[in-house]
């Protein structure tokens, strides 16, 4: 199936419907060489939006990003690019889990030297930070953009009331706004895309660029009998994801999620991102994956979205949404 695009938000900027990110994946749990064979297959299968970000992994993520997107020959018309900021990765003052003036500028030039670019198109304040007046984010983020540094900004994980504030300081200052949200999004969490936000969808046409649709991969079923390894849930650094992963409650919705994949003819992963693809506020899913198969199934997923009927919803949300 051909990949469809979707509009960033109000901007004219399309992106393809999935995307593929490289949280825990690259640097982590896969090498620049698996990265260059998943991002390659990603980008013939119609992917043009690869999601990183300056925390992940330390930095390396970004410079395997970077290196992959180097060797590749594709002309830098044809895919965007994010990175985030708010963690940091050096420690101390100025330089850590912030959102002031000083950081954010020398960190934008810092990914730009590990992704061997000259801008990225998009970027992302990765959390709020109450620390730090807004008016000072705004305009940094503003002048990121005027600078050419990156061609679009948005928020990752900031509650709506963050986000109205920040538009508002924007209007009220001619500035560049915010254009787009990365949420978590998936079957068990969904009251910050479908009812926090929906104001801001209709006054501002917010754009979503949505991660973890299957949950840290509890969706796909393979963490019912505990943390396997080579897991996402094994990897160090990971082990505050282990009570969502092995809860029984969940797991066992994910048992019935799995059976009504079954009467479709494809996995649980594929009706879980399908199932965030078939929102429309959604302008692309985020997907990770540790080898080209798990690209394959993931892409796969654009054949489930016509089977989403209106009963088959229904029956999803009675798994997920029962009290």
């Amino acid at each position: 199936m051909d990949m469809p695009y979707r509009r960033l938000g109000r901007s004219g900027l399309k992106v393809s419907l999935l995307s593929l990110g490289s949280w825990v994946t690259f640097g982590n749990q896969m090498d620049e060489e698996r990265a260059v064979a998943c991002m390659t297959v990603a980008r013939q299968r119609g992917v043009n939006f690869f999601d990183n970000a300056e925390s992940y992994a330390g930095g390396e993520s970004e410079q395997i990003m970077g290196r992959v997107l180097a060797k590749s020959g594709w002309s830098r018309r044809s895919y965007v690019v994010s990175t985030k900021f708010f963690w940091g990765i050096h420690g101390g003052v100025n330089v850590e889990n912030t959102l002031n003036r000083k950081y954010l500028l020398q960190a934008m030039d810092e990914s730009l030297g590990r992704l061997q670019l000259d801008f990225v198109d998009l970027v992302f304040c990765h959390r709020p930070d109450p620390e730090t007046d807004l008016e000072e984010t705004v305009w940094a983020m503003h002048d990121l953009v005027s600078r050419g540094k990156a061609l679009y900004w948005g928020t990752s994980e900031w509650p709506a009331a963050d986000i109205r504030a920040a538009f508002d300081i924007a209007e009220r200052h001619h500035l560049h706004k915010p254009l787009m949200e990365q949420p978590e999004y998936n079957l068990f969490t969904r009251q910050r895309v479908e009812i926090e936000y929906q104001r801001l969808y209709q006054d501002w046409g917010l754009g979503l660029t949505t991660w973890s649709p299957l949950a840290s991969g509890a969706l796909t079923g393979k963490y019912i009998n505990g943390i396997p390894k080579g897991s996402r849930g094994a990897v160090p650094g990971y082990e505050w994801l282990h009570p969502d992963l092995t809860d029984g409650a969940r797991n066992a919705s994910v048992r019935r999620l799995i059976a009504l994949a079954d009467e479709l003819g494809c996995t649980s992963a594929q009706l879980a991102i399908a199932w965030c693809a078939n929102n429309p506020r959604v302008s692309t899913v985020i997907t990770g994956a540790t080898s080209v198969a798990q690209v394959e199934e993931n892409l796969d997923s654009l054949a489930v979205i016509s089977k989403l009927t209106p009963s088959l919803l229904q029956r999803i949300d009675e798994i997920f949404l029962a009290p």
